[in-house]
Protein backbone atom coordinates (compact mmCIF):
# COMPACT_ATOMS: atom_id res chain seq x y z
CA UNK A 1 0.00 0.00 0.00
CA UNK A 2 1.25 3.44 -0.81
CA UNK A 3 0.95 6.46 1.41
CA UNK A 4 -0.03 8.80 -1.45
CA UNK A 5 -3.35 10.58 -1.02
CA UNK A 6 -6.26 9.31 -3.02
CA UNK A 7 -7.81 11.58 -5.63
CA UNK A 8 -11.45 12.28 -4.92
CA UNK A 9 -13.30 14.01 -7.77
CA UNK A 10 -15.22 17.10 -6.78
CA UNK A 11 -18.68 17.33 -8.33
CA UNK A 12 -19.19 20.45 -10.47
CA UNK A 13 -21.00 23.28 -8.72
CA UNK A 14 -24.08 24.90 -10.10
CA UNK A 15 -23.34 28.32 -11.60
CA UNK A 16 -23.94 31.18 -9.21
CA UNK A 17 -26.80 33.49 -10.04
CA UNK A 18 -25.37 36.79 -11.20
CA UNK A 19 -27.02 40.10 -10.51
CA UNK A 20 -28.52 41.50 -13.65
CA UNK A 21 -28.64 45.21 -14.23
CA UNK A 22 -27.15 48.07 -12.27
CA UNK A 23 -26.83 48.49 -8.55
CA UNK A 24 -29.17 50.98 -6.92
CA UNK A 25 -26.39 53.50 -6.35
CA UNK A 26 -25.16 53.24 -9.95
CA UNK A 27 -28.69 53.64 -11.32
CA UNK A 28 -29.35 56.60 -9.01
CA UNK A 29 -26.15 58.31 -10.13
CA UNK A 30 -26.72 57.46 -13.80
CA UNK A 31 -30.11 59.17 -13.62
CA UNK A 32 -28.25 62.48 -13.26
CA UNK A 33 -26.21 62.08 -16.47
CA UNK A 34 -29.03 63.44 -18.62
CA UNK A 35 -32.80 63.44 -18.47
CA UNK A 36 -32.98 60.38 -20.77
CA UNK A 37 -31.71 57.75 -18.27
CA UNK A 38 -33.93 59.32 -15.62
CA UNK A 39 -37.02 58.79 -17.79
CA UNK A 40 -35.90 55.27 -18.71
CA UNK A 41 -35.46 54.36 -15.03
CA UNK A 42 -39.02 55.54 -14.36
CA UNK A 43 -40.35 53.30 -17.13
CA UNK A 44 -38.24 50.12 -16.90
CA UNK A 45 -38.51 47.41 -14.26
CA UNK A 46 -37.00 46.72 -11.72
CA UNK A 47 -35.84 50.33 -11.37
CA UNK A 48 -39.33 51.84 -11.41
CA UNK A 49 -40.20 49.79 -8.29
CA UNK A 50 -37.17 51.02 -6.34
CA UNK A 51 -37.91 54.18 -4.35
CA UNK A 52 -34.21 55.15 -4.23
CA UNK A 53 -33.83 55.10 -8.03
CA UNK A 54 -37.23 56.77 -8.56
CA UNK A 55 -36.29 59.58 -6.16
CA UNK A 56 -33.03 60.35 -7.98
CA UNK A 57 -34.70 60.05 -11.39
CA UNK A 58 -37.38 62.58 -10.39
CA UNK A 59 -34.83 64.90 -8.82
CA UNK A 60 -32.81 64.79 -12.05
CA UNK A 61 -35.91 65.60 -14.10
CA UNK A 62 -36.74 68.56 -11.85
CA UNK A 63 -33.14 69.79 -12.15
CA UNK A 64 -33.55 69.65 -15.92
CA UNK A 65 -36.80 71.61 -15.72
CA UNK A 66 -35.11 74.23 -13.51
CA UNK A 67 -32.24 74.52 -16.00
CA UNK A 68 -34.74 74.97 -18.83
CA UNK A 69 -36.57 77.70 -16.88
CA UNK A 70 -33.32 79.52 -16.16
CA UNK A 71 -32.45 79.19 -19.85
CA UNK A 72 -35.68 81.00 -20.72
CA UNK A 73 -34.64 83.85 -18.40
CA UNK A 74 -31.49 84.23 -20.52
CA UNK A 75 -33.64 85.89 -23.19
CA UNK A 76 -33.92 89.04 -21.05
CA UNK A 77 -31.02 91.37 -21.87
CA UNK A 78 -28.31 92.03 -19.27
CA UNK A 79 -30.21 91.26 -16.04
CA UNK A 80 -31.55 87.97 -17.42
CA UNK A 81 -28.09 86.97 -18.54
CA UNK A 82 -26.63 87.69 -15.10
CA UNK A 83 -29.40 85.65 -13.46
CA UNK A 84 -28.78 82.92 -16.05
CA UNK A 85 -25.06 82.70 -15.26
CA UNK A 86 -25.55 82.66 -11.49
CA UNK A 87 -28.48 80.24 -11.73
CA UNK A 88 -26.63 77.81 -13.98
CA UNK A 89 -23.62 77.88 -11.68
CA UNK A 90 -25.85 77.05 -8.71
CA UNK A 91 -27.58 74.28 -10.65
CA UNK A 92 -24.23 72.86 -11.74
CA UNK A 93 -23.02 72.68 -8.13
CA UNK A 94 -26.35 71.13 -7.07
CA UNK A 95 -26.04 68.58 -9.90
CA UNK A 96 -22.52 67.59 -8.80
CA UNK A 97 -23.60 67.29 -5.15
CA UNK A 98 -26.66 65.18 -6.04
CA UNK A 99 -24.58 62.94 -8.31
CA UNK A 100 -21.94 62.33 -5.65
CA UNK A 101 -24.54 61.72 -2.93
CA UNK A 102 -26.29 59.19 -5.20
CA UNK A 103 -22.98 57.40 -5.77
CA UNK A 104 -22.51 57.17 -2.00
CA UNK A 105 -25.98 55.67 -1.60
CA UNK A 106 -27.49 58.68 0.13
CA UNK A 107 -30.95 60.03 -0.59
CA UNK A 108 -29.98 63.70 -0.48
CA UNK A 109 -32.82 66.15 -1.08
CA UNK A 110 -31.82 69.33 -2.85
CA UNK A 111 -33.52 72.48 -1.53
CA UNK A 112 -36.98 73.03 -3.08
CA UNK A 113 -36.55 70.40 -5.82
CA UNK A 114 -35.92 67.50 -3.43
CA UNK A 115 -39.30 67.87 -1.72
CA UNK A 116 -41.15 67.50 -5.03
CA UNK A 117 -38.94 64.57 -6.08
CA UNK A 118 -39.71 62.78 -2.81
CA UNK A 119 -43.44 63.33 -3.34
CA UNK A 120 -43.28 61.95 -6.89
CA UNK A 121 -41.18 58.97 -5.83
CA UNK A 122 -43.62 58.17 -3.05
CA UNK A 123 -41.03 58.37 -0.26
Amino acid sequence: MSDSPQYTPVPPQAPQATQSGLSDTAAGALAYVTIIPAIIFLLVEPYNRNSYVRFHAWQSIFLGIAAFAIGIINIIPILGQIIFLIGMLILFVAWIVALLKALKGEKYQLPIIGKYAAQQAGT
